[in-house]
Order: structure tokens, then sequence, then C-alpha cells
């Protein structure tokens, strides 16, 4: 430890000091100006926002180079590097633990909200002081968690010669991306919150706040998305245990706002063509967020057990709790006093309309939020109320929530080309009696080819319905733009109509994503094969098309681990051979064992091999894993991705307000 060291992290803790001070400044001066009507004040309140960015991010940096310097005099550095740690994770193992992933969280937040003071300031400027208090408000709760409760710069005199390591099952590049995605969507959320909330405090609770945070909400989706798809990956690899998704506690945490925030992406639409939903749509936000709030204190509180959980410390779960109770009571008490500001004399005309379509997929969204919640929930307050332990898993989840993503996914067919206000009969048929014809004749060839699985029958059902909808929907467009304009092309004409309603078109993209992943689903989880067994050197096993051989088992070493590694030979009855090398690591600092699948992956399957102990001399247990379509699901998280980038290019012409200047 040398002086440069020391001066890191004492500026970061300075930095971090200075920031909770100029948060008051960004909390109270906008209010005061409002009140005394001195808009000067209001602008301090802005440039407090933007130095409260600068300074978490000197405060962030300052964190990640005591990392990379090593400076174990930090007692979160000491608990979560080590000198053998590799530069790659050491530059992220600022969010390897409870303390720096909070900071992270406060910095992104600080980040956001002085990007939303430069970007609304005059498109927004009567909301943006309340938008101001209010998400300083939220940084101050951070931070002050942060600062008093779990702090990251702690000081360790004297300091070790070397550090405890980073949890071996973090040391992943799954896991180097998953969290600051999931946070960037997290806490992307508060911006859109805010709004709404600045809204009705405003008196002006009507569509402007939609048009100004609908790129906010999609945004945050997107990274949200992304961050549980990196989570899912990790998990399929870095486990071992053959699947990607287990319904973990954690897991659900990150799930429910994705949810209700898919809901809340649906219902804007609603209420900015027909004006309605404006209550709804207030309350979505506000459990959109307040269940980020709720996967903070489910991660980090230690009430549950999990891979993914952070920390165990009642005290911090305490606070993490009461924020979220306030936050309750303030955003709910200030939808309840507004309320008369979003009742409208627009009612829904009729059950065959757009509105309606889109009323359905906000209730099955909602109730597939309540059913996770409640599977997440049950054993908390069974464990609280009772001091035993029951465990909510996979059969209830597969039994409940399955049957209600099948109506969501049928909803996605019905909403994009159903009329608005109401529906005939005859475009009705028009738009879906084929669709239902090909999805009932690809429903009766799947049992033909040997798909027994009721709920797998429904899926290529609902799937290849939706599938059709959007594609002769969009054929039906593209033939009536070539014969108004006399075009004979119809990739002119389809660029045309993509350029003219990216949110549209992008949104089926989007759909066409969750139809691939809704295939890798059905796909790896119907027809997963799994076979344990013990094999010596030379012996063999057939999976599907494959034959495996154990070539040799020896060992690996690199960074700070060493491993048991297994070379096996795959050979595919096409003639294609591949070499599967699977480990079993052991962490140097740690001797904290971890499972390293080996993976081959191919666009109809995977095979997937681990490596388990030596039960005697030379004989190892293996399990094997045929799983069929995986890719399809990371497949369709890209095509999702690549809908969300277009639709975030449609833009919006925004009322202009007058207050700021």
């Amino acid at each position: 430890m040398d002086k440069g060291e020391i001066v890191w992290i004492e500026i970061a803790h300075f930095a971090a000091l200075l920031a909770i001070t100029l948060t008051v400044v960004q909390i109270a001066a906008p209010l005061y100006g409002v009140k005394s009507g001195n808009l000067a004040w209001i602008r301090v309140g802005r440039h407090a926002a933007i130095v409260v960015a600068v300074l978490l991010t000197i405060s962030t940096v300052g964190l990640i180079n005591s990392f990379l310097n090593h400076d174990f005099s930090v007692l979160y550095v000491a608990k979560h590097a080590s000198l053998d740690l590799p530069i790659f994770y050491l530059g992220t193992a600022m969010w390897g633990g409870h303390e720096g992933s909070l900071l992270l969280w406060a910095w992104l937040l600080s980040v956001y909200i002085a990007v939303a003071a430069w970007r609304h300031w005059q498109t927004h400027s009567t909301s943006m002081p309340y938008v101001l208090a209010i998400l300083g408000a939220l940084l101050m709760g951070f931070l002050l968690l942060v600062l008093f409760l779990s702090t990251p710069f702690e000081r360790l005199i004297p300091p070790p010669f070397d550090g405890k390591d980073l949890n071996p099952l973090l040391q992943d590049p799954g896991m180097v991306f998953h969290p600051p995605f999931l946070y960037m969507g997290y806490v992307g959320f508060a911006i859109p919150y805010a709004f709404a909330m600045a809204a009705l405090i405003t008196g002006q609770a009507n569509e402007e706040w939609l048009l100004a945070t609908r790129r906010w909400t999609l945004f945050s989706w997107s990274m949200l998305t992304t961050g549980i798809v990196f989570g899912a990956y990790w998990a399929y690899y870095e486990l071992g245990w053959g699947g990607y998704w287990a319904w973990d506690p954690v897991e659900n945490a990150s799930f429910m706002p994705w949810l209700t925030s898919t809901a809340f992406l649906h219902s804007v639409m609603v209420q900015e063509r027909r004006k309605m939903f404006k209550t709804w749509n207030v309350f979505l936000i506000i459990t959109t967020f307040a269940l980020a709030i709720l996967g903070t204190f489910l991660v980090r509180s230690g009430v549950l057990s999990s891979v993914h959980a952070f920390a165990s410390d009642p005290g911090r779960g305490v606070y993490i709790l009461v924020f979220m109770m306030v936050l309750l009571f303030f955003s709910f008490g200030v939808l309840t006093m507004k309320s008369d500001q979003l009742e409208t004399n627009i009612s829904l005309d009729n059950p065959l309309s757009k509105e309606a379509a889109f009323l359905f997929n906000n209730l099955f969204l909602l109730v597939a939020t309540l059913t996770v919640l409640l599977g997440t929930l049950y054993p908390l307050a069974v464990e609280t109320w009772t001091d035993s332990k029951v465990s909510v898993g996979a059969p209830y989840y597969n039994t409940v929530f399955i049957p209600i993503m099948l109506g969501i996914i049928f909803m996605m067919g019905i909403g994009p080309v159903v009329a608005w206000r109401k529906a005939s009969i005859a475009h009705l048929k028009r738009d879906l009696l084929l669709p239902a014809v090909l999805a009932a004749i690809a429903g009766v060839g799947a049992g033909v080819l040997g798909l027994a699985n009721f709920y797998g029958i429904c899926s290529v059902v609902v799937i290849v319905f939706v599938l059709a909808t959007h594609i002769l929907d969009t054929m039906r467009r593209v033939r009536a733009r070539m014969a108004k304009n006399g075009s004979s092309s119809a990739l002119v004409v389809l660029l045309q109509l993509l350029g003219r309603n990216k949110r549209r078109y992008g949104g089926f993209v989007v759909h066409f994503g969750i139809l691939v992943m809704a295939a890798g689903f059905i796909g790896s989880g119907l027809f997963q094969d799994e076979k344990n067994l013990f094999m010596s050197p030379s012996d063999k096993i057939q999976v599907g098309d494959w034959n495996l051989t154990l070539k040799s088992v020896g060992t690996a070493s690199r960074h700070n681990w060493k491993a048991v590694e297994a070379v096996v030979q795959a050979d595919h009855k096409s003639g294609f051979t591949v070499e599967l090398r699977p480990q079993k690591r052991v962490y140097n600092e740690t001797s904290q064992p971890t499972t390293e699948a080996a993976i081959h992956t191919t666009w109809f399957e995977d095979i997937y091999v681990v490596l388990g102990d030596e039960v005697k001399d030379n004989v190892y247990s293996i399990r094997v894993y045929r799983n069929p379509l995986v890719v399809w699901v990371w497949a369709g998280a890209g095509v999702m991705a690549f809908g969300v980038a277009i639709a975030l290019m449609q833009g919006r012409i925004r009322k202009r307000e007058s207050l700021v200047g």
C-alpha cells in the first residue's frame, strides 16, 4: 500500500459525502424556487444534480481504482479481490458485493437524473422542479445506505498482504455484464416514475408525461430484459444443472418488474390514442419501480437463500424495506389525492377492440406478476409466522404460470391487428381466420409428429397463430401501399412502412423475438435428454444422435484456480466430431469448487457435459444433457434487442411548456 492507493479511496469517500450534501440542494432548491417564484433556484437544483453525477462518477472510479491497485486497506477490496484475481475481474469486482453494487445503483441513478435534467429542461419545465426533488429524494435514500449502513469505503488497519478473492461464481464474464444491465433497467424506471408523480403534483396528468418518458421506459425495459437474459445464460453454463431458469427467488425478483413494465409499455398506447387507462398507467409505473426496490430488498437483505444473493444483513434489509414502504405510501397517497385529475368520460366501447385487447393483455401480465410474487413471498411468510421452512419450486410455477403466459402470447396476435373502438366481424374474419386455420393445422401436425404434451401443443398453436397474424397484417399493408403508390418493389414499400412507423414494426420484431424464445423454451423444456452415469477413460455413451467417449481426465490451471478436466470426444452420426472439456475448479483463496460445463451448440441442440466427483479410482460421475433449441432462447433475445433499437428511433412531437425558459 502506498500513498497513491490511499488517496484514491479517500477521494472516492469525500466525493460521495459531498454528493449527498449537494443532493439536499437538489431536493430543496427547486421546491423553494417554485414556492418563491424565483426561477434561479430551480436552475440551482439542476446544476446540483449535474454536479452530484460528476461527484458519484469520481467516487465510483475511485473505488474501482482501489481494486486495480490492490488496496487491501479498504475492507471491501480485501473481501472481494486478491493478488491473483485477473485484471478483467478486478475492474468489475466493484459490483461483486453488497456495498459496491449499491454504489453502482446510486451512481447510475445520478447519471440518469443529470441526463433527464438536460434532456427535458425545456420541454417539461413545469414538471422539472418536482422531478428533480423526487429523484433527489430517491438518490438521498440510497446514498444514506451507501455511506452509513453499507459503506464500501471502510478501512482495514493494518491491511492484509492479500485479499479473500472474489466469489468464484462471480469470476465469469456473464456476471460481469449481468448486474450492470439489470441495474440500468431497475434504476431507469425511476425516471418515468418521477415524471408520473410530478405530473400528478402539478395537475398536468395528461399524456405529456408519457411522451416524455416513452424512450426512458423502453430503454429501461430493454436493459432489464438484457440483464435477465445474461443471468439466465450465466446460470446455464456456470451452475452445471443443465437449465437456465429455475424460478429462483432472486430470478423472480427481476422478472416481476419486467412483467409490469411490459404491461405499462402496452397500456400507454391506449392512453396516447384514446385518453383511457390514465389511473391504471400511473399505478403500473408505481408498481414497476416499487418491484425494482423490492428486488433490491430481496437480494441484499439476506431473507432469501439464493446463489444470486449478495448479503445477509437484517439491518440493511430493514432499511430498504422501510424505504420501499415510504415510497409506496407517498406514491399511492399522491395518486389517491390527485385521482380526480385522471378521471375521463371515455369508456370501453366494445370488447372487440384494440383497447379491450390491451386490457386483457394487461390483466394477464398482472396475474402473472401476482403469481410470481405469491410463490416468492409465501415461503418467507410461512417462515415468519410458523418458524418452519417451505419451498415453492418449478412445479408450482409451471402449473400456474404457463397457461397465463400462453394467454399473454395469444393476445400478442390479437392486439396489433384488431381495430380501435370496435372491430367488425368481417375484419376479424379477414385478419384472424387464416391464422387460426394455420395454427390448428400446426397443432395437429405437432401431435402427429409425436408432441404429446398438452401445453407443448398449445404453445405451437399459439406461436403459429401470432406469427401468422403479424406476417399477414404486414403483407396486407405492403400490398395496399403498393397499389396506392404504384410501386413494384415489396421490399422498398416494407422499408417505407418501417420508416414511417418504427414503433409499430419495432414492436413486431420484438414479438417475433419472443416467439423465437418461446420455441426455445418448448424445445429445451419438453425434449431434454439427461443421463447420469459413472465413466472411466475410453467408456462410451450415446445421447440422441451423438456418441460420447471419455478420452481422459487430467488437470488444468490458470490465474487463481486449479481444475480437474475431462476430455470428451463427441461424434455426431453425420460424421462431425467435437472435443469437450468440462472442468471441476477449485479457487486458491476460497477452496470453493465450481462446475464448468462443456457445451457444444448448434442451431438445433446443445450437447452439455458436466464433470462430477471421482467416485472411486479412475471412475468419475458424468452428467450429459441434450438440450434442443436452447440457442433459440439467446437468438430470440437478440431479435428482441434489434426490435427495441428500431422502436427507440421513433420520433415524437412534444408539447412545450414555459416556466424556466
